[in-house]
């Protein structure tokens, strides 16, 4: 069973992967492979960010809302 991933997993992984390109350690024969996995961690990240943002906002319309009501 593949671990459940985070935020932060995916953080650590994808500046993993940075690290490595950067480093120039990543092979040609694997470095398609490796650009694929940062695309797909970032698109997770960005879309984390944008599910928290939402949240956030949500609570603090509430928040507002409360403050409003007394």
């Amino acid at each position: 069973m593949e671990p459940i991933l985070t935020y932060e997993t995916a953080y650590k992984e994808l500046d993993q992967i940075a690290k490595e390109i950067q480093n120039e350690s990543v092979s040609v024969d694997v470095l398609a492979e490796k650009v694929k996995r940062a695309a797909e961690l970032i698109t997770f990240c960005q879309g984390k960010l944008r599910s928290t943002e939402k949240e956030v906002n949500k609570i603090i319309a509430q928040m507002e809302q409360g403050n409003m009501d007394k």
